[in-house]
C-alpha cells in the first residue's frame, strides 16, 4: 500500500476519533470558543482532541475543490520557497494562501494552502517530492478536506 492515509467507514472508528471530528466542527462553526468548551461540550479530554486533531479529517461534500494545508521548514537560502513554489506548478496544485515566518536560527517556518483538486498523482507522493528539495528541513500535511 503506497498511501498511508485511508478512507473508511466511521461506522468502525473508535468513538474518540468521531468526537474529535465534532470538537473540530464546534470550533469551526463558533459554537465553541475554544478547545476547552469543545471539549467539554463533547465529553473529551481535552488531551484527546491534541492527540488526534490533526490525523482526523472529514470529507467535504462538495469535492470540486480539495484543499490542503502543508506546512515546510526552510533553510535560509535564496530560492528555496521558489523551487517549492515550482514543483507545487509543475504538479498542478493552485496556491491559496502563503504564511512565511522570520527565520529562526537559519530556518523559516512556511505554511501553504492549496487547491489540490488538479494534482498531478497522490498528495503523498507530493509530499515527499517537496521534502526532497534540497533546503527544506521538513513537510507535514496539517489539513485536507
Amino acid at each position: 500500500m503506497k498511501s498511508k492515509y485511508l478512507l473508511v467507514d466511521k461506522e468502525i472508528l473508535p468513538e474518540c476519533y468521531l468526537k474529535v471530528m465534532e470538537a473540530k466542527e464546534l470550533l469551526l462553526s463558533g459554537k465553541a470558543k475554544d478547545i476547552t468548551e469543545a471539549s467539554k461540550i463533547i465529553g473529551i479530554a481535552r488531551s484527546t482532541y491534541y492527540k488526534y486533531k490533526d490525523y482526523v479529517f472529514s470529507p467535504n461534500a462538495d469535492t470540486e475543490c480539495r484543499k490542503a494545508v502543508i506546512s515546510f521548514s526552510l533553510y535560509h537560502k535564496s530560492g528555496i520557497l521558489s523551487e517549492v513554489l515550482n514543483k507545487l506548478s509543475e504538479r498542478g496544485v493552485n496556491i491559496l494562501t502563503i504564511t512565511q515566518n522570520l527565520p529562526v536560527n537559519q530556518r523559516a517556518n512556511v505554511v501553504i494552502s492549496m487547491d489540490v483538486s488538479h494534482v498531478v498523482g497522490d498528495i503523498n507522493t507530493l509530499l515527499d517530492e517537496l521534502g526532497s528539495i534540497d533546503g527544506v528541513s521538513s513537510t507535514k500535511l496539517l489539513a485536507i478536506e
